[in-house]
């Protein structure tokens, strides 16, 4: 009994073993009729994609190395003219700063010039002519006061004649 037992527990488990067996395959089966199609599609619709990156980039990659190395030769005339650009701008910044020291020293001088003629116009013009103004002011209150006094006399001459008249 005993060994009828084994058996029929081995034999069980050979059974169970089967099915699982045969499940395994329906199932690997299954998953393989799966993966076959995706495949084919992988195929049918990456593989041309693919190919047409491919060919895609094997056609621009010389226009690309082109543009690439065209633009970095664009950059470096660039950098050179900025360079040239600023070279130019400085030199002229220097040399209108110079034309505005050199305008204002101008017209510093100008002015002082212009202060000294000034002062040596008041002191050869205006200030004879003060003098003359002073001299002819002098004559003129001299002049009067000569005058004056002659009339004065005769103011005094007549103030008697008219108080007697009266």
């Amino acid at each position: 009994m005993d060994l009828t037992v084994f058996v029929a527990v081995t034999a069980a488990a050979v059974v169970l073993q089967a099915i699982i067996l045969v499940a395994m395959f329906v199932a690997m089966r299954k998953t393989s009729t799966r993966v076959e199609a995706l495949a084919e599609e992988v195929r049918n619709k990456v593989l041309p994609l693919a190919e047409t990156a491919h060919s895609l980039v094997t056609e621009l990659r010389p226009k690309i190395e082109s543009t690439v190395s065209n633009l970095s030769e664009t950059v470096l005339m660039v950098r050179a003219q900025v360079e040239r650009l600023d070279a130019t701008v400085n030199d002229a910044v220097d040399r209108t700063r110079l034309q505005v020291i050199r305008a204002d020293d101008l017209v510093t001088r100008t002015m002082d010039r212009i202060e000294d003629a000034t002062e040596t116009v008041h002191k050869a013009v205006v200030s004879p002519v003060r003098r003359f103004q002073g001299v002819l002011q002098g004559l003129t209150v001299g002049i009067e006061h000569l005058v004056g006094n002659r009339r004065r006399r005769r103011q005094e001459v007549t103030v008697p004649q008219d108080e007697m008249f009266i």
